[in-house]
């Protein structure tokens, strides 16, 4: 059964210093069956950090019973949680009763007509979607499913352009869940880098003033790289985390 109890209220408030520090993780792949108690985890981040970011993947299989399980340890958090879906939280195409669950939770879901500011800086978010990277970046030719994978990778595109216009801060993050350069993507194996983000996120994240730019589904990617204009790309998968930090989080000042 899912709970239906009033939505859980985060405690907001606003940096003292003029920076806002960002806790980003991802690929929590929360299982309805093998679920590890996260509440201490989320306690700790509460002071470490004035806000989390969650890049998608947060369910195994995209059912609300899974998102139930994250949504009671999220109770422990003391911060605004942004949020946006991955591949795994669409598998079950429950997707909406999954973002309901968790909003009970005090979860923000961030998508193009949805975005959020603290203290000066603007947060806007999309899932993001596949394609490649650079000249190897796939084309709409040839046959419709490819015309619709490739349409599929621009509307994202179009969605998180959308999202940074409606900011007006001097500072801008993003959060996605696809990998927006190839840099994060090395370590995962090259036959599936179409599949793992798209050049395109990167393209529309340099148009604007994005300080930082938040993803996870490279697993064995790399932790930092840059867009071609030298925004700062962090992959925050929680297993790459894991084995570069020894901790499922990241915090960066921004």
């Amino acid at each position: 059964m899912i709970d239906t109890a009033p939505n859980y209220q985060p405690i907001i408030s606003q940096p003292r210093d003029g920076r806002v520090r960002v806790a980003a993780m991802a690929d929590l792949h929360v299982h309805k069956d093998r679920h590890h108690d996260n509440a201490p985890l989320f306690a700790e981040i509460s002071q470490n950090a004035d806000i989390l970011v969650l890049c998608g993947d947060l369910t195994n299989l995209g059912t609300p019973e899974e998102a139930q399980h994250l949504a009671k340890d999220l109770m422990a958090l003391r911060l605004p949680v942004l949020a946006v879906l991955g591949n795994h939280d669409y598998h079950s195409g429950k997707h909406e009763e999954l973002k309901d669950v968790l909003r009970r939770a005090g979860v923000i879901f961030l998508d193009e007509d949805e975005t959020f500011e603290l203290g000066g800086v603007g947060f806007a978010g999309i899932k993001g979607f596949g394609g490649g990277f650079a000249s190897h970046m796939l084309s709409s030719f040839g046959e419709e499913a490819t015309k619709h994978f490739v349409a599929e990778a621009l509307k994202e595109s179009l969605a998180l352009e959308h999202a940074l216009q409606r900011l007006e801060t001097p500072r801008s993050v993003v959060l996605m869940h696809y990998v927006p350069v190839a840099a994060t993507a090395m370590g995962e194996p090259p036959e599936i880098f179409p599949f793992l983000g798209c050049s395109r996120l990167a393209e529309t994240i340099d148009r604007f003033n994005v300080v930082a730019a938040f993803h996870g589904h490279a697993h064995r990617g790399s932790p930092v790289g840059q867009t071609p204009k030298g925004t700062p790309v962090y992959n925050v998968a929680m297993e790459l985390m894991m084995k570069v930090h020894r901790r499922p989080y990241l915090v960066v000042e921004v």
